[in-house]
């Protein structure tokens, strides 16, 4: 059974950065891709960026490209989303999702519960 457990949401001043993380496990195999994406209470589900086991990596949204990355660091079972200059615009419950076809351009078949992320002063 693949499990997603986020972490690393909080409080953070505008202009702050942040860095949450997806822990995963349970893949039948060694592929996979990680999906990242933030809701806003009433508003629809928004993609953000995606991370594959061959390090395709993408970012959805044009206006967060560049704020808003995928960095790798060598840690085992967990991808992470990494926010810079937040802005109380990007409050949100941010989640990550997976498939196991190493592949961003197919959809998500496992999502983790999220984690609140809050910009405020």
């Amino acid at each position: 059974e693949v499990q997603l457990v986020e972490s690393g949401g909080g409080l953070v001043q505008p202009g702050g950065s942040l860095r949450i993380s997806c822990q995963y496990s349970g893949f039948t195999g060694d592929d996979y891709a990680i999906g990242w994406f933030r809701q806003v209470p009433g508003s629809e589900r928004k993609g953000i960026s995606c991370i594959s086991s061959s390090d395709d990596s993408t970012v959805y949204t044009e206006s967060l490209k560049g704020r808003f990355t995928n960095p790798r660091n060598g840690a085992k079972n967990t991808e992470y989303l990494e926010m810079n200059n937040l802005q109380p615009e990007d409050t949100a419950v941010y989640s990550c999702a997976a498939n196991e076809g190493n592949t961003c351009l197919e959809g998500f078949d496992y999502w983790g519960q999220g984690t609140q992320v809050t910009v405020s002063s």
